[in-house]
Formats: structure tokens, C-alpha cells, sequence
């Protein structure tokens, strides 16, 4: 049988589950989740190989009007993601407002193949569901529309055959062997600004930024022993003070239960220390963005 292989993207506004439905049709936790919107910020592939297909699955950061260089360096992420896609998963809350009008500019006129997947239908009505179906189905006319819940996983099962219906014949574009186009650093990193958006308000996960500055393997009498050190960069000195917290203790609880989950991503244990760092306006400055690896 020939091999098919072939980019999906998924996009939609922030916070209505793309990491979720990511990290579900993936079978692995790639994207970062947390209940705050704009958690994910750049383009992070998650790949399913099979013998005869591969798909490479792009989450993008949650479609927004940018108000600073760092969000239009996550906007580009969203145009590169829909420029070289076979087909596009529109994801949408169940409870949306119809306000995806900076969604709908990037997708309207585009000749991509396109399906809606209206997601949380698990706190839905049925009559929501059938509304937003035709909304959707008129204003759109996709080749699909799925109800799903991302979260509970539940009608996920039809949405891998009916990609492998939509993308070419062609071979795979990365190894077998290979889940994302991302590095382990990238991923610790990403975990422990995961524990961040959990732990902080307001301004605080959206001004930090998260570096692994040295990952190193080491053989202890105990088996393999990684030793991470990352810095957490902020805009200000009282970002920095709310960070480490009173006598150290919460950059110590954002450490300790980012450890864990480190420990289980690279399944090995984990010496970790994290320091704070402020770089006054990070968001903005296009030098810092491109350091950091958002490059717009």
C-alpha cells in the first residue's frame, strides 16, 4: 500500500483546547494545558507514525489581534502553520459568542481543506450542538464538523481516519522514531512555565519567559542523574520578588512540582535549580524574541 504523510493544523482563539485535542490525538503530552488562555507560544509539532502514514499535527498558539512583539512572533507561528498545511482542524468552543472574526480572516478564502470541530460539547445541550452545527455548516461549508470533547476524549475516534482521507501519498517527512520537532530542553522548559500559569495571576505567566541555561547527563551510583539549571526571566523587579515569594517559597513549589513532571517527560531523575532574572520589556525587544526563539 503507498504511504501517505501530510501536515494538519490546528488552530482556533485562545484557551477552546487545541493542546488538549494535540496531546490526545498525539497520545503523548507535548502542548503544555493550563486553564489561562494564550498558554501555548509557538509552533510545536506532535507526529503520528504508523507503517503506512505519517501525520504531523502543528498546535499553534490561540489566534489574538498582537499588541507586542512577542504575540506577533506567535501570530507568524499561526500563518506558518496554515501555509504549508494539507488540512486545516478549526477548533471552536461549543460556548463561543461567534466572535472568531481574527480566526475566520486567516481561514475564509483559503483553498486548504478545512474541518470545524466544535469541542467542551460535555457541558452542552444538544440543541447547542445542532445550532452551532449549521451555524458553522453555512457560514463555512467545511468538508466536516465533529462534536467533541478534547478533554474526556470522546468522538475523537472518526478524526485519524478521516485525515488519512485528506492528505497525499508521499514519504514521511521526519524519522519513525520521532514524536516532535522540538528538543528535550525546549520541553522542560515548557513544563516549568506550565507550573508557572498553575501558580501565579494575573501578568506573571505572560511576562515570564523560561531558559534552560545547562542540561547535562550524569551516572550516579543510583542510575543516570540529569542536572537542569533554568532561568525565569521577567520584565520587572516586583515580578521577581512575587516569583521567588516570601523566603524562597514559591519558586521552591514551582521547582519542586515542575521536578516531578521532568522527571516522568525524560523518565529519569532530576537535579533542578532555577534562578530569576529580570530583562526589563523582553516582550517587545526583538533582539531578546529571536534569543528566545520566537522568531517573527
Amino acid at each position: 500500500m503507498a504511504h501517505k504523510a501530510g501536515f494538519v493544523s490546528i488552530i482556533g482563539k485562545p484557551n477552546v483546547g487545541k493542546s488538549t485535542l494535540m496531546n490526545a490525538l498525539v497520545g503523548e503530552k507535548l502542548s503544555i494545558i493550563t486553564p489561562k488562555a494564550q498558554t501555548t507560544r509557538h509552533r510545536i509539532l506532535g507526529i503520528v507514525n504508523e507503517e503506512d502514514f505519517q501525520i504531523v499535527f502543528s498546535d499553534t498558539p490561540g489566534i489574538i489581534k498582537p499588541l507586542y512583539g512577542l504575540q506577533d512572533s506567535m501570530m507568524s507561528a499561526v500563518s506558518g502553520a496554515l501555509s504549508d498545511a494539507d488540512l486545516i482542524l478549526f477548533v471552536t468552543d461549543i460556548h463561543e459568542k461567534h466572535d472568531e472574526n481574527d480566526v475566520l480572516e486567516k481561514i475564509t478564502n483559503t483553498t486548504i481543506p478545512l474541518v470545524v470541530l466544535l469541542n467542551k460539547i460535555d457541558n452542552a445541550t444538544q440543541e447547542e450542538v445542532d445550532e452551532k452545527f449549521a451555524y458553522w455548516q453555512e457560514k463555512l461549508n467545511p468538508k466536516h464538523i465533529y462534536a467533541i470533547s478534547a478533554l474526556h476524549q470522546y468522538n475523537l475516534d472518526g478524526i485519524l481516519p478521516m485525515i488519512l482521507e485528506n492528505i497525499p501519498e508521499h514519504p514521511a517527512y521526519y524519522d519513525k522514531e520521532e514524536l516532535t520537532d522540538r528538543s528535550q530542553r525546549f520541553f522542560v522548559s515548557e513544563i516549568i512555565r506550565e507550573k508557572i500559569f498553575f501558580n501565579y495571576k494575573k501578568e506573571i505567566p505572560y511576562s515570564t519567559e523560561v531558559i534552560v541555561t545547562s542540561f547535562k547527563e550524569e551516572e550516579t551510583k543510583s542510575g543516570l542523574m540529569i542536572r537542569i539549571t533554568s532561568e525565569i526571566i521577567v520584565e520587572r523587579d516586583s515580578q521577581k520578588n512575587i516569583l521567588i515569594g516570601t523566603g524562597g517559597a514559591m519558586l521552591k513549589k514551582v521547582g519542586m512540582e515542575a521536578r516531578k513532571d521532568i522527571e516522568k517527560f525524560l523518565d529519569s531523575k532530576v537535579f533542578l535549580e532555577t534562578f530569576v532574572k529580570v530583562i526589563p520589556d523582553w516582550r517587545s525587544k526583538k533582539n531578546y524574541l529571536k534569543n528566545f526563539g520566537y522568531d517573527s
